[in-house]
């Protein structure tokens, strides 16, 4: 069965490293290379795989190509700490129709990300 990985490609890996693994505890899986700088790390969250890949020249202003959505469990706990690790919070959380409640954020390079909970 297939699997999809997100990727995201950011100037600034490491950055985005600590944003992940300390807003969604997300484990480091894989560093290429091992030695030096890194291009690649992939990252565990959850039951879920993510990728972050070094691009010097990505330009954080292009228009959005991804977005990802995090379940979590306390959506309200974790936007305190977005804006410390370098996100932002695009608003307050809603209580949505499909039984869940959602947070829309974006991580230190603009990315979407939706923070959600069962409610």
């Amino acid at each position: 069965m297939p699997t999809i990985q997100p990727i995201i490609i950011t100037p600034d890996l490491e950055r985005l490293f600590r944003f992940y693994s300390s807003l969604l505890g997300a484990a480091e899986t894989a560093r290429f290379p091992d030695d030096g700088p890194a291009f690649y790390i992939g990252l565990r969250v959850g039951e879920s795989d993510l990728g972050l890949v070094a691009d010097s020249q990505m330009d954080t202003a292009a228009v959005q190509r991804m977005l990802l959505s995090a379940d979590v469990d306390d959506v309200d706990r974790l936007l305190g700490q977005v804006e410390a690790l370098g996100g932002r919070v695009l608003g307050p959380p809603n209580d949505m129709p499909w039984g869940q409640r959602v947070a829309h954020v974006q991580d230190p390079d603009g990315n979407a990300l939706n923070l959600t909970q069962q409610i």
